[in-house]
């Protein structure tokens, strides 16, 4: 069912109509907008455009086609991103604290070194970069109370999440299949429920994550620090990988 919701932006900018701006055209937008009047960007056409380094705090981007538009260290904190069209978009080194993306198809984007902290994301990212990304006090876990058209969840399959800080984020129910979280900072990380099959925890550090009901079959735990990190039923200890090569594994907690 989520992945229809995914699809709903992409009708949203079909049914709209196009406007060809260049990026000269969306600074002069920028330039004249305050926070009564944000420069209107909404459901436009803004495929393929160079919007690197610029300031959308005061634009209204929801709706927009962002397909393989370069935005990277432009600041879109605290901005709602709901329903944009954003396959392939370049955001790496860009602000996005604070920043709502619902319903959204963000597959192969560039969030590199993107500042995260704080943001609101149920979208799909699978194939994605968000190396050395800081996701701290990030939420991009599922709402169990708010699920009027069935489970919506983040999904984020084989996403490069090395070197990333998820420092007391909550990724509950997430999908995290064979992503590669190697040196990633998971400290107090809410992944109860998070499917992480396959996944690259090498060197990552998880003391205190919350690891309970997750799936967790040929994870590969090599180096990974596991100090207070909860695995709740989890009965069979062989199916984690290289769960011995882990630090501290005495101080992990199964239940």
């Amino acid at each position: 069912m989520y992945r229809d919701i995914y699809g709903l932006a992409a009708l949203f900018c079909l049914s709209a109509s196009a406007a060809e701006l260049d990026r000269s055209a969306v600074q002069q937008l920028l330039t004249k907008a305050d926070n009564s009047r944000p420069a209107q960007l909404r459901r436009l056409d803004l495929t393929g455009l160079d919007l690197s380094g610029l300031d959308f705090k005061q634009a209204d981007l929801w709706g927009a086609d962002l397909r393989n538009a370069n935005l990277s260290s432009s600041d879109l904190s605290g901005l709602n991103l709901d329903l944009t069209v954003m396959s392939k978009i370049n955001l790496s080194g860009a602000n996005l604290s604070n920043t709502s993306i619902f319903g959204v198809h963000m597959g192969g984007a560039d969030l590199s070194n993107a500042n995260l902290t704080g943001s609101r994301f149920i979208a799909n990212l699978d194939r994605s970069n968000l190396s050395h990304a800081d996701l701290s006090g990030a939420n991009w876990g599922v709402d169990m109370k708010n699920q009027p058209m069935g489970l919506m969840r983040v999904s984020l399959n084989n996403v490069n999440l090395t070197d990333a800080n998820l420092t007391d984020a909550n990724l509950n129910r997430a999908l995290l299949r064979h992503a590669n979280l190697s040196g990633s900072v998971l400290k107090n990380t809410v992944l109860f429920g998070a499917d992480l099959s396959g996944a690259k925890l090498v060197e990552a550090d998880l003391s205190g994550a919350d690891l309970s009901e997750s799936k967790l079959e040929d994870a590969d735990f090599t180096g990974a620090n596991l100090a207070g990190t909860r695995f709740g039923a989890v009965n069979n200890k062989a199916v984690l990988k290289q769960l011995k090569a882990a630090k501290n594994l005495e101080a992990a907690v199964f239940e």
